[in-house]
């Protein structure tokens, strides 16, 4: 991705989108949600307040200059540093790129903001639209998702109910799970059971397989998560990446990464800025990285340290 690009990264491999553009439309960590396991770190702008977070007009004329001279991708993905719904003209976006291409578009979104039918209106332009349901109750819902305060949780599901009344496309859910938090079968049960009244028509599990914002968010073993997926209908699918990708492109930016850390320890926001590369785009090597114990993890003060693991 060339350096001009201000709010496009990537294409970036994906296990659910192949090769994604990722449309970034939200300054660095603007989120209704402040996850516990969010690979992007701690939320610095908790809000539900709905605005044009980055020019409208910036945007569609990078994705204009990349499909002129570039175009090649499986999708185009509405997402990146935060919540992609809090910008409220997205739905543009999403209306630009049907008009101008035949590449399907994604909203990768938490679903707190689909309680709005502007909202709703505005998501049904995309091809895939992608949710999550984590939690099960409040309670369940504060400790995961830590969502804003004016946030409910029966107002999650309702929201998601009603989009899925109106929507044509594909409806994805996204079950995050985190060891010892919400991955006792009976509590995943009962996200499952909303998840049926919801109708999604594709479920997956994902748990922390990249660097979460908090130490204490683990990973499910990956034998866990599959026993798991029989509580689901229609089954749930596994998508945690438990497996390093040994594409060559995917090959390089690891390589070109452990060998900065061998040098010194990096943040994921140095790591980004030294190679030009999107935070969505560094965690998914950080991750790769970490499952093959070629580097670990050390947090000082409030940030994360990453650095080589040095031969014995």
């Amino acid at each position: 991705m060339k350096e001009k690009y201000h709010y496009l990264f990537g294409p970036v491999p994906s296990r659910r989108f192949g090769r994604s553009l990722g449309v970034d439309l939200t300054p660095y960590k603007t989120c209704s949600f402040d996850c516990v396991f969010c690979q992007l770190g701690r939320t610095t702008n908790k809000t539900v307040a709905r605005k044009e977070c980055v020019p409208v007009d910036a945007v569609l004329a990078e994705l204009d200059e990349w499909l002129k001279t570039d175009g090649k991708a499986d999708y185009i993905t509405l997402s990146g540093s935060g919540e992609p719904t809090l910008h409220s003209r997205f739905g543009e976006v999403l209306e630009f790129i049907r008009a101008h291409s035949a590449i399907p578009s994604v909203l990768l979104t938490n679903g707190t903001m689909l309680c709005l039918p502007e909202v709703r209106s505005a998501a049904s332009r995309a091809n895939v639209v992608k949710v999550s349901l984590s939690a099960w109750n409040q309670a369940s819902y504060e400790c995961v998702n830590r969502p804003h305060p004016q946030l409910r949780f029966d107002q999650l599901v309702e929201g998601q109910k009603a989009f899925r009344a109106q929507f044509k496309g594909e409806l994805w859910m996204e079950v995050f799970l985190i060891w010892g938090m919400n991955s006792i079968p009976a509590d995943v049960g009962k996200i499952a059971a909303i998840a049926r009244e919801i109708g999604p028509d594709r479920i997956q599990l994902n748990t922390a397989v990249r660097p979460p914002a908090e130490g204490f968010a683990t990973a499910l073993p990956k034998e866990r998560m599959e026993a798991l997926t029989r509580l689901f209908y229609p089954a749930a699918e596994i998508i945690a990446e438990f497996n390093t990708n040994n594409a060559s492109d995917v090959r390089a930016n690891q390589d070109t990464i452990l060998s900065m850390l061998r040098r010194r320890p990096c943040t994921a926001e140095q790591i980004a800025d030294v190679f030009g590369m999107h935070l969505n785009e560094v965690s998914k090597y950080l991750g790769k990285l970490m499952r093959t114990d070629q580097i670990r993890a050390e947090r000082k003060n409030t940030a994360l340290y990453y650095t080589a693991v040095v031969g014995e």
